[in-house]
């Protein structure tokens, strides 16, 4: 791996452990067992590793949510974005906890990350019209947009919600999980029997794992 990826790596694992604000560049350069001075050639400071980090995170993201094609089962579909939800929280948590923050003192960052959730936005109501052609949901066309920002805000918005509401909490792979079946809650209204038997599915696999 290249000292420039070793770099972003490191200060993933050092943000999501111990929160962003909390580590410095001396901090991922210790960590990675290389000089201040060699972590500096590749970036002037902590908020370009930081942004090299959101470019990871909206590529996964994108690629995640891009509407799958072809002939899925409906419950294989269902699973492969619950279970994205999942692995982008708990991989990019620090950015989920501290989203406003982060975003406020960026201005870059903050442009590039409305421009990726536009794009996301309009994949999510794709998957969303995929669905209700399943029957698993009953959703009209001018209700559409506003169930997908409300699953997109618990997303958005859960870890930093823990984290208010229980200050010297830590984010656990449980916290996350909590999150996903509450997205599940949200939906469980506009699902059809079958959607119902689906989610329940979905909603016992997730208390089975994450317990």
């Amino acid at each position: 791996m290249k000292t420039r990826d070793k770099i972003v790596h490191a200060a993933l694992e050092l943000f999501n452990e111990h929160g962003e604000r909390n580590i410095t560049t001396n901090h991922i350069a210790a960590h990675i067992e290389i000089s201040p001075g060699n972590l500096y050639y590749h970036f002037r400071n902590k908020q370009e590793i930081v942004r090299d980090i959101f470019t990871l995170y909206s590529e996964e993201l994108i690629e995640r949510f891009t509407p799958i094609q072809g002939q899925q089962e409906s419950l294989v579909m269902l699973k492969h974005y619950l279970d994205s939800i999942f692995t982008l929280m708990w991989k990019y948590r620090f950015f989920y906890a501290n989203l406003p923050e982060i975003l406020q003192r960026d201005n870059k960052l903050h442009d590039d990350y409305i421009l990726v959730q536009e794009k996301l936005q309009i994949n999510l109501i794709n998957i969303m019209r995929a669905f209700v052609e399943l029957e698993l949901l009953t959703v009209e066309d001018e209700e559409m947009k506003s169930l997908v920002t409300t699953l997109h805000l618990i997303a958005c918005s859960w870890l930093a919600y823990q984290s208010a509401m229980s200050p010297d909490s830590k984010i656990t792979e449980q916290v996350v999980s909590q999150g996903m079946l509450q997205m599940i809650n949200v939906v469980k209204p506009r699902a059809t029997e079958l959607g119902m038997e689906q989610l329940l599915l979905l909603e016992d696999g997730v208390k089975a794992i994450h317990a």
